[in-house]
């Protein structure tokens, strides 16, 4: 493996029973570069993004993290090399304070009566607006409940989130399909700003309008396969934007139609 890549899948493939779920995908991250997960429903995307991140197991192929082979049997696993998934989802709890949220599953302790301890609350929201402001969110109250942030501030909370605690790759998963266009603007300004950090990025989406300013590379999937991956010097948005919309086949099938007779 190339010292420059900080995970890969190589030759890849994962199996339900007789579902080919993925097919012999070979997907690699260098060191502090956004590597784009492009396709449509129903591509592998949601199965890649779990092999990644220690939920499945590989059926066949190898998972390299720093050059060594790794066998995750959990999410934590992969966490505690600094492999952090953020989900569509985002595991936030709307009627916990912001503070909370941030912390959740680490809550800083501070020691009372004795043997038990409390969540030290101050410390908590102190780091929560502070690299929330790092971020370019500014939290008037870091114990409001969550609920009343906007999708795109919750999006960059769980990103923040996964930054403070050390992740070293970050995956993405499809983070600006809810979003409006501002919201979305500023989750891709959030993942720039990672990458000047030096994180890596896995960007999965079906937007290329999203994906093409920001990323340095692009994996495309179909139907569990990968078509190839690419960087922004060798291929356009347009060349993007037609191999995931098939464009091969939609012109073989316009030619057949316009063949036929009716």
């Amino acid at each position: 493996m190339n010292d420059d890549n900080i995970l890969a899948l190589e030759n890849v493939s994962k199996f339900f029973g007789k579902v080919i779920a993925l097919n012999g995908v070979t997907l690699r991250l260098k060191r502090g570069e956004v590597h784009c997960l492009l396709g449509d429903n129903g591509a592998g995307k949601s199965t890649l993004i779990k092999t990644l991140a220690g939920v499945h197991q590989p059926s066949s192929g190898d998972y390299l993290v720093d050059g060594a082979p790794v066998h995750f049997d959990s999410p934590k696993e992969a966490l505690d090399l600094g492999i952090a998934t953020v989900y569509q989802d985002l595991a936030l709890v709307p009627l916990l304070s912001v503070a909370r949220n941030f912390f959740m599953g680490r809550e800083p302790q501070k020691k009372r009566f004795g043997l038990f301890s409390v969540m030290d609350l101050d410390l908590a929201a102190e780091t929560s607006r502070a690299k929330l402001a790092e971020m370019g969110i500014n939290v008037r109250d870091p114990h409001q409940p969550i609920g009343t942030m906007s999708g795109g501030e919750k999006q960059c909370l769980a990103i923040a989130r996964a930054i403070h605690f050390g992740a070293r790759v970050l995956i993405l998963d499809e983070p600006t399909a809810a979003l409006g266009v501002k919201q979305s603007f500023n989750v891709l300004k959030l993942i720039h700003k990672a990458r000047e950090k030096g994180i890596s990025v896995i960007f999965i989406t079906h937007n290329v309008h999203h994906a093409y300013p920001i990323g340095d590379s692009f994996t495309l999937l179909n139907r569990g396969r990968s078509m190839g991956t690419f960087t922004k010097d060798n291929i356009s948005k347009n060349e993007v934007l037609d191999m995931m919309a098939g464009g091969a086949e939609m012109q073989q099938m316009m030619s057949e139609l316009e063949g036929a007779t009716i």
